[in-house]
């Protein structure tokens, strides 16, 4: 049967698998259950062969890659729910992380990420970034290769180096923005985000594994560090997800989802979210089901989450809200509305009195229909409630299938060297003939400038320089050999007016 046991109140309630591209949000008060929700549904993925991407925010849902271990209390809930064939199994799990200490190194290049995303990483202006804009069209139309934060800032230096040149072809450009993005790369580098630029970069197809029996493999990027970085932990996960939305094929409706995407602690991608930026993600949510992909928010309350997105959110698990100030009072309200009323049910009352391992659950019925509200009891994990040993992490890290192709860094020939080598000739001109034998010498043309210099380089290079960025870009629909790409966000949002 092709869906997922999430609970029981009056009736089982099942997330159907044909509609878990519908996408989702599982809210909640702190300590309420969320996180064994998520693992729920992570297992019930997992087991109909559908791979998962989740953040681990605490540590406790590394505990998915563990069987569990069973006492009378999950015994009786087992039986009150009627779970058929239970058993304490582990699921195939891959561990990620952007600094590469509990898991394998997750990394991408700069120009993947494109220029909105990264001015968003370094919290950046309007007029920063618009520097950044003029930054990375200058790499694209002269071939230089943005891998690392080391390409960014040695293309930032040429850029003050010959700003009035610079300013005359694309825009102004202020050296006082480009020291305020040198001061802002500083900072990422300083939280640890060097790390996450750079080769080899993450394919896609990585995330999207299944096990020699046909189970989904969950991806669990660990951000117990990353979370501290709210914009840098948000960004990435949009980056990623914007990725897929980019790189799939469209597929309509399948009987399972090709993949389902959990974004936990999603208020912190709308926080200070520019409206630009808002609409993007509302476009993503809204077109990436007929991608095959289902995207489900955690947060602690639905009011976190525009309601342009909230719209999209088809099935719903609503965990307990303590209605102890007006903003709560607000919460509840507005989570009681976004149910199809059971008239069996006081939803507003209900939301402040439901226990942990309860939940109000609405899910999508056939032909898409939502279900009317049920309180249900949440089915247990099959997996351990809570944190593994780091023994334990590095035992399912060992047995990997792609930890030979990401733990080791590769540094080759990108902006930084090509744009040192250039200098490097700029310095060294050929001596001039002395002597009394030597010719007079001749009237020459106005010297060009050092910009210009660069682009007859270029220029003389060019065979060479598509080669290379050729080799840097990934295969996307089988078209290779087109600029260099970044992800949807960085390319739409990307193209300001100058």
């Amino acid at each position: 049967m092709s869906d997922i046991l999430i609970g029981k109140g009056d009736l089982p309630v099942r997330l159907m698998g044909k509609y878990g591209n519908r996408h989702g949000l599982v809210a909640g008060a702190t300590g309420t259950g969320k996180s064994v929700t998520l693992m729920v549904m992570a297992e019930g993925f997992s087991r109909l062969g559908v791979p998962v991407v989740m953040a681990d925010v605490k540590g406790d849902i590394a505990g998915l890659a563990m069987a569990g271990t069973s006492n009378e209390k999950i015994a009786a809930r087992v039986q009150q729910i009627g779970v058929e064939g239970y058993t304490n199994e582990a699921s195939p799990v891959v561990f990620w992380d952007l600094y590469g200490k509990l898991g394998h190194p997750l990394r991408t290049t700069v120009s993947e990420v494109g220029p909105a995303l990264m001015s968003r990483m370094l919290e950046l202006n309007d007029t920063q970034s618009g520097v950044m804009d003029i930054a990375f069209k200058l790499a694209d139309d002269h071939g230089l290769l943005l891998l690392d934060l080391d390409d960014l800032r040695a293309l930032l230096n040429f850029v003050t180096e010959n700003k009035k040149d610079i300013s005359q072809q694309y825009g102004l450009v202020s050296p006082q923005s480009v020291a305020a993005i040198q001061r802002s790369l500083l900072r990422l580098e300083q939280d640890g985000g060097k790390q996450f630029f750079g080769e080899p970069a993450l394919q896609l197809a990585d995330l999207m594994r299944q096990d020699m029996s046909g189970r989904g493999v969950i991806n669990l990027l660990a951000a117990d560090q990353l979370i501290l970085r709210p914009r840098l932990y948000s960004s990435f996960l949009l980056w990623l997800l914007s990725e897929l939305f980019e790189t799939l094929p469209e597929v309509g409706d399948l009987d399972v989802p090709k993949l389902v995407f959990f974004f936990d602690e999603a208020h912190l991608l709308f926080d200070d979210c520019p409206p630009a930026l808002q609409q993007r993600v509302e476009q993503v949510v809204r077109l990436i089901r007929s991608k095959g992909v289902g995207v489900y928010f955690c947060s602690q309350n639905p009011d976190d989450i525009p309601d342009t997105v909230l719209g999209q959110l088809g099935n719903r698990v609503q965990h307990a809200l303590r209605a102890y100030t007006p903003r709560d009072q607000k919460a509840v309200r507005t989570a009681a509305e976004t149910f199809v009323q059971n008239p069996k049910l006081d939803v507003a009352k209900v939301i402040g009195e439901l226990g942990v391992g309860e939940a109000l659950v609405s899910m999508l019925l056939e032909k898409g229909i939502p279900m009317p509200v049920e309180r249900a009891l949440i089915a247990p994990p099959r997996c351990r409630m809570g944190a593994i040993t780091p023994e334990e992490r590095a035992t399912v890290r060992a047995r990997s299938p792609v930890g030979g192709k990401y733990d080791a860094a590769v540094n080759r020939e990108s902006a930084f060297e090509m744009l040192a080598k250039r200098a490097e000739q700029a310095a060294a001109p050929d001596a001039p003939a002395s002597g009394p034998d030597a010719p007079a010498p001749k009237a020459e043309p106005e010297k060009p400038s050092k910009f210009d210099e660069f682009l007859w380089g270029t220029k003389r290079r060019q065979g060479a320089v598509e080669a290379a960025a050729k080799s840097a870009t990934r295969t996307v629909a089988n078209g290779i050999g087109r600029q260099i790409l970044r992800g949807l966000l960085g390319s739409l949002l990307g193209g300001k007016k100058r």
